[in-house]
């Protein structure tokens, strides 16, 4: 049996951060992954995806290029050599994680991992006997997988997960979209853009629900600009695969109706993958489909931690991440402040981008702020204007007492690199005055947010 000082389960974007940084720390370290280096986020998730929608965004500057004074004539996508691409990019990320592995000296143990009494784990690889480890710390990652309906059962074929999404054969004539969070709502793009029928069924009033209101309408408006079809109040009661393809009845407030496809793509969340790990074994305390941790992410069991969407948190790559490593130094005896959940960004990368940290108008008023809202639209952008790229806006929403940054929601072109600035404001208690004070370069989209501020506070030059 070997002795580790830490041994993480899975290697997604919690596990294998939480890994590098428990070595970083002197700690002797070892990795279990039963499938490839990465995770679902670098193999099946964030990374394939991001490499797709790069793809369809490319193919629709081609579509428009007469709009900037270009021609390209008689512009065809081939669907197989685009998802090849997007394998290729995952593939390369996940290469470059196992060089991560040997290069901070973490022992990769394949195999499925199972926690055992004891601080042990038991690794049962595809050939040969199962393998018993020992470590002080166990740090639970095994991430999550596509939540499935029993209205909507997936066989893998014609109704699907993200997974079966990025790899189709053959590319939909028609596609369902069940389910307008971030995923849901990235596919419909990519595959709209592509030229699929796109129709997508959201259960609860608005696409992308998370999301303040206002970005919520203007996503619906941009995406029905390009031909994608939005259900909202509605809900899939039932599928029939009997035919070449699939019946879906769908319930709405107007009554039933059953619309045709070749696919269904189930997007409706994702069930967390806690099963045959050894959580009854060591008698670690979960509530509904979560393990319980404390701020530092300690289960009730001496010794077992977990981190990333197996807990309470937001099931996000970059949340995952933060976990681990606050977990392992918290560990190492290391002075640490527990997380802000409040203060985690959101993206979505359709086009135009969604991204958003904070409270939205509604719950900065349910929660009793007097509220001073501020928005920008990038259509009075010169950067946007100059780009091509004039759809949607930024809202900011601050404290009228105090100037405390309370929400940020923006829907544009590019702006899921644009919102960090207002997670770095918020983390230092900048308030609306300091942001606007702060000078932005012209012309950048990056202006918005300080027009935006400024429109909060009666200051708006450009309006």
């Amino acid at each position: 049996m070997s002795n580790f000082d830490v041994i993480v389960l899975g290697s997604g974007p919690g596990g294998y951060v939480t890994a590098i940084r428990a070595s970083q720390l002197g700690f002797k370290t070892a990795i279990v992954e039963k499938e490839s280096l990465g995770g679902v986020c670098l193999n099946w998730g964030c990374i394939p995806t991001k490499a797709l929608l790069k793809s369809a965004q490319v193919f629709e500057y081609l579509k428009h290029a007469k709009d900037y004074g270009l021609n390209a004539e008689n512009v065809e996508h081939d669907f197989d050599a685009v998802v090849k691409r997007s394998r290729g990019v995952a593939d390369g990320m996940s290469k470059g994680v196992q060089f991560l592995m040997k290069k901070n000296k973490i022992e990769v143990l394949n195999g499925f991992g199972k926690i055992q009494p004891g601080k042990k784990v038991v690794v049962k690889g595809e050939h040969g006997d199962p393998a018993e480890y020992s470590a002080d710390h166990i740090i639970i990652a095994t991430g999550a997988r596509s939540r499935e309906l029993p209205s909507l059962p997936q066989d893998g074929k014609k109704v699907i997960g993200y997974r079966e999404a990025m790899t189709l054969e053959k590319q939909p004539k028609k596609m369902i979209v069940v389910g307008s969070g971030a995923i849901g709502i990235e596919f419909a793009y990519f595959y709209n853009s592509m030229g699929t029928e796109v129709t997508v069924v959201e259960y609860l009033p608005n696409i992308v629900p998370v999301e303040d209101e206002d970005i919520s309408k203007q996503l619906e408006r941009s995406f029905k600009k390009t031909g994608v079809k939005i259900k909202t109040s509605a809900e899939v009661t039932k599928v029939d695969t009997s035919g070449e393809g699939v019946k879906a009845t769908v319930k709405t407030s107007k009554g039933e109706e059953v619309l045709e496809a070749d696919i269904v793509l189930s997007a409706v969340g994702i069930k967390t993958n806690i099963e045959n790990i050894g959580l009854e074994d060591v008698g670690i305390a979960v509530d509904r489909d979560k393990i319980l941790v404390n701020d530092y992410y300690q289960t009730n069991i001496p010794g077992y931690y977990a981190i990333g969407d197996v807990t309470q948190g937001q099931a996000l790559a970059h949340v995952a991440s933060a976990e681990g490593i606050l977990c392992v130094e918290k560990i190492a005896g290391m002075h640490v402040e527990a997380l802000d959940y409040g203060n985690i960004p959101g993206c979505t990368y359709c086009m135009p981008e969604v991204a958003s940290v904070g409270l939205t108008e509604k719950q900065a008023k349910e929660q009793g702020y007097d509220i001073k809202v501020g928005k920008f639209p990038f259509s009075a952008s010169g950067k946007a204007k100059a780009s091509g790229t004039s759809d949607g806006f930024v809202k900011v929403i601050f404290d009228a007492k105090y100037g405390e940054w309370l929400g940020c929601h923006m829907i544009g072109a590019g702006v899921t690199d644009m919102i960090a600035e207002a997670v770095v404001a918020r983390k230092l208690e900048t308030t609306g005055h300091e942001v606007l004070k702060a000078v932005h370069p012209h012309p950048t989209m990056s202006e918005a947010v300080m027009e935006a501020v400024a429109d909060a506070y009666d200051e708006v030059i450009h309006l």
